[in-house]
């Protein structure tokens, strides 16, 4: 009787928990659909790398879904899908946890990347001796940019052999110094090239940008005069001590805070790299620019103010003021949260239509925690119409309100460098990666 009545409690209790995890796995399910249908995203495909998904072999576990960090993928209909295939850049965790290897990491199609530029074999635009590497040429990943940074030095040093550019030329121009302009610049050395690194912000490019403590994926790979690089995962912060370390330590060329305005190739076969602090000449160009771009402006009165930012390096700087967060990504949803939870802000966060619609369902989650604890205050239907030294003019529905303010932080996006590229003579359209350079993409990816 004891047996018997031991073996129904066990069974009440698989119930249950069976029960469980199917309610659970259906509120998912739900808010995916929920999610894709707001936020319209059936017609906007990956950019580059992602995720292809064999139904066939899928089983509906969710290990991808809790593993990816940007959202892009949920279980719907007992299969995974791609919800958000624009977000995804390609770091294929997805692919390594799926337990029957449902999920290859793949290249998107050559009618997706037509806004990349056309590559050869060699990572050359059809511009002769300017090269394109790092996710700008639509191979994402840190491993990637290193790879091909130490690549296109390589392909030059064959190029040129013993014949060197004559005075007052350098070798190679490198436009960014984030993993690729870095490997790059390094590898630059190790060849004896003459060399300058330009980088528009600061050491680290895009990494440097990245939120406080946010994890960096990568593998092994070899960077050149540092040699092996084996951790698998770390901090941006941890990242940045070892760059910083090689650049001290390699003595590195390179220039912060310099954009480059335009690149002109002469009748003699010279770049001049013009940029907002003088100008260079050199016989072969490397673009590490990243997608990221430049930031977005207002354009509005009083946007010079030194006040005004367009990223957050360290929420923890800032405490006791009172805060305009601008935009309705989830950049700027996670800036607010960030600087909402510091002691002593007074946090408002703008944006300019009715309703959140393409922000993560975490951020989403916990926008709504801190607006109803008062951590937050959330504004639609607004924008800034004039920055002031105490104050901003935010207008709400056609009316005018003057906000007591410290710091503004705007997030409006940023103004991707297609237009850079075309006013330089890259032509946009599909890609031609050699097969070995796809294949290397989904192994390391």
């Amino acid at each position: 009787m004891d047996s018997t009545a031991t073996m129904v409690g066990f069974g009440v209790l698989v119930s249950l928990l069976v029960l469980s995890s199917v309610v659970r796995m259906r509120r998912k399910e739900a808010a995916a659909v929920a999610a894709t249908k707001r936020a319209g995203l059936s017609t906007e495909g990956p950019r580059a790398q992602h995720p292809h998904i064999d139904i066939s072999h899928c089983i509906g576990c969710g290990a991808c879904v809790d593993v990816c960090p940007e959202d892009v993928l949920a279980v719907i209909a007992g299969k995974a899908a791609i919800i958000s295939a624009h977000k995804c850049i390609g770091h294929g965790l997805c692919a390594e946890i799926c337990p029957v290897g449902a999920i290859e990491i793949v290249m998107a199609s050559p009618s997706i990347a037509a806004d990349l530029p056309r590559l050869s074999p060699q990572l050359e635009t059809n511009v002769p001796d300017m090269f394109v590497v790092g996710e700008l040429g639509g191979l994402a990943l840190i491993k990637n940019a290193i790879n091909q940074g130490r690549e296109c030095v390589d392909t030059i040093v064959a190029r040129v052999g013993q014949r060197r550019a004559p005075a007052g030329v350098l070798e190679v121009c490198i436009v960014g110094a984030g993993p690729g302009g870095i490997s790059a610049s390094l590898r630059s050395i190790e060849k004896k090239l003459s060399y300058v690194t330009l980088e528009q912000d600061e050491f680290g490019g895009t990494v440097a940008k990245f939120p406080r403590q946010k994890i960096v994926m990568t593998s092994p790979v070899e960077l050149p005069v540092y040699g092996k690089f084996k951790k698998l995962q770390l901090s941006k912060e941890d990242l940045l001590k070892v760059w910083a370390k090689i650049h001290k330590e390699a003595g590195l060329s390179i220039r912060t805070g310099e954009k480059v305005e335009t690149i002109t190739k002469e009748d003699d076969g010279i770049f001049t790299i013009s940029t907002t602090r003088g100008r260079h000449r050199a016989r072969h160009v490397i673009l590490a620019l990243g997608r990221r771009g430049s930031p977005r402006k207002l354009g509005i009165p009083g946007e010079e103010l030194g006040k005004v930012m367009y990223s957050l390096l360290d929420a923890e700087a800032y405490t006791g003021a009172k805060i305009l967060v601008v935009g309705g990504g989830d950049s700027a949803v996670e800036t607010a949260l960030g600087l909402a939870h510091q002691r002593g802000n007074t946090v408002t966060l703008s944006y300019r239509k009715s309703e959140f619609s393409r922000i993560k369902e975490r951020n989403a989650q916990r926008l709504k925690e801190y607006t109803k604890a008062g951590k937050l205050t959330v504004v639609l239907n607004s924008q800034p119409v004039e920055i002031r030294e105490r104050s901003v003019v935010l207008e709400v529905a056609g009316a005018k309100r003057d906000l007591p303010n410290d710091y503004v932080w705007v997030l409006a996006g940023n103004l991707p460098p297609n237009d850079f590229l075309q006013q330089v003579g890259v032509q946009l359209g599909s890609k031609d990666l050699t097969k070995e350079a796809s294949a290397e993409a989904r192994r390391t990816a």
